[in-house]
């Protein structure tokens, strides 16, 4: 059964991780991606990894994390040639991506309106740090930056540890997830009314959209939010809690659920303890809770407690690193992993967070090596071996 968006022809014009993220969930809903770089250097994160022998052939692992089902072609767009060019793509495709600082694609004359133009169907975005106007529109987008500049850095930790940087490139991820929705919504639009639209992504605005719950409280209850390290702010007992071997969070938010905890870990006597009689009490007094459960989790490790509480329907789970979780049977069972021959060896990465009925929605292929289908490319648009050659020469492709 083909995917959702067989068919689809996106032109990635993007680079590092937040439109390249976007791009290859479209891969993973079957659109034909075909990313245009740089012909002297490719995307940066070619060079990016933690392997030196792949970033010198330009397959660093963070490239090859979000790239792989893609196309390469290499175009330099200030040449008027390079132009003419991704006009003549853009012309036969559906979907443009663009992550430049804002201004840049109109200084190449390349944007929305030059596009439209040439192709009204197209569903065009742009995804940057700040969003195309405003006051912070023109500063350079690190995810570490709008991690701070957004109040995530602020909410994560402890009293004694935050502001702290989670641990991954959480707004580079939020900003490409949510371009990924915004391009399937206009595309369904595009393929209703016959016109595209032009989509305006802004890091910040992702960033503090995902995090709903701790804005609304703000907003709507006037209640500031702290750092609260591994606690839940919602209810108690609910946070990391040691064991007699590792770690373990458990997530009775429900009086049933807390209840049945104090007899899993003997302490009956607790379910009637006024100082936890309900949910909002028990949150109030989260300290002296943890206070009373912490040493009888001591007295198993956290694979036994795990087992035991989710037999009688309190959720917990141990706290695993990447390694663990990665080989962990579920996922092997589940197909998460895709593994591939590229030009730098085997290449090994994940596949989106959903599965489709009758398709896995996995990379059908490696990353690709820079320039491997620009020639295939220029053909399919007409150039032929002399002129292909010619551009090479000038350094347009």
């Amino acid at each position: 059964m083909p995917l959702p968006l067989h068919g689809i022809r996106v032109l990635d014009v993007t680079n590092v991780l937040a439109g390249p993220f976007c791009s290859f969930q479209l891969v993973l809903l079957g659109a034909e991606v075909i990313k245009i770089e740089h012909p002297e250097n490719g995307d940066l994160a070619r060079r990016l990894g933690a392997d030196p022998k792949a970033d010198e052939q330009l397959m660093g692992a963070s490239f090859v994390a979000v790239n792989a089902g893609k196309q390469s072609v290499t175009i330099n767009l200030k040449s008027p040639e390079g132009k003419e060019i991704f006009k003549k793509l853009a012309a036969i495709s559906h979907v443009v991506i663009e992550n430049f600082r804002p201004g840049v694609m109109h200084r190449l004359g390349l944007d929305y309106p030059v596009l439209a133009k040439v192709n009204p169907r197209l569903v065009y975005c742009a995804i940057s740090g700040f969003g195309q106007d405003g006051p912070l529109a023109m500063r350079p987008a690190y995810d570490q930056v709008i991690q701070g500049i957004s109040g995530v850095m602020h909410v994560t930790g402890d009293a004694q540890s935050a502001p702290l940087r989670v641990g991954y490139p959480i707004c580079d991820t939020m900003g490409g997830i949510t371009a990924a929705m915004a391009i399937c919504a206009a595309l369904v639009e595009a393929q209703t009314t016959g016109q595209g639209r032009s989509i305006d992504v802004s890091m910040l605005e992702s960033t503090l959209a995902s995090m709903g719950w701790v804005v609304s409280n703000y907003l709507n209850a006037g209640v500031e939010p702290i750092p609260m390290g591994n606690e839940n702010f919602t209810a108690a007992p609910s946070g990391t809690f040691r064991t007699a071997d590792g770690l373990l969070n458990i997530a009775a938010n429900e009086s049933a659920q807390y209840e049945k905890l104090c007899d899993i870990i003997g302490r009956p006597e607790l379910k009637t303890d006024a100082r936890f009689e309900d949910r909002e009490t028990r949150r109030r007094n989260r300290p002296a809770i943890n206070a009373e459960i912490a040493p009888e989790l001591m007295k198993r490790g956290a694979a036994e407690w795990e087992r035991l509480l989710i037999e009688v329907g309190v959720p917990a789970g141990r706290v695993l690193s990447v390694p663990e979780i990665l080989a962990h049977p579920h996922l092997s069972g589940r197909k998460f992993i895709s593994e591939f021959e590229g030009v730098a060896g085997k290449q090994k990465m994940t596949r989106g967070g959903f599965l489709f009925s009758g398709d896995e929605a996995a990379p059908h292929g490696p990353a690709p090596a820079l320039s491997e289908h620009t020639e295939t490319w220029l053909g399919k648009l007409g150039y032929d071996g002399e002129k292909i050659r010619s551009l090479k020469s000038k350094g347009v492709v």
